[in-house]
């Protein structure tokens, strides 16, 4: 089993794993993985290594856009409408 990362050495990663998301943004694993198999997350993923890297500033900027859109009463549907309109 791998040892967490600090918060310190996370706020600073150009990239971080799902579990750091969780850490950084307070939104639940389980949400997150749905974001992701929904294709509303972009990670990239080394073959020899099975951990999806998420870029920090990037993701963390998504993750709060996919929170407002559902403040809203935006659907998953209709939000991924919207991500894709701007990519």
């Amino acid at each position: 089993m791998s040892r967490q990362r600090s918060i310190e050495v996370i706020e600073s990663s150009p990239y971080v794993t799902i579990g750091e998301l969780v850490r950084l943004t307070g939104v639940r694993y389980s949400t997150l993985k749905f974001y992701t198999e929904e294709g509303m997350l972009v990670f990239e993923q080394a073959e020899e290594n099975l951990t999806r890297r998420y870029k920090r500033v990037d993701t963390i900027q998504r993750i709060s856009y996919i929170k407002s859109l559902r403040a809203e009463g935006k659907t998953i549907p209709q939000i991924k409408d919207i991500l894709n309109q701007t990519k």
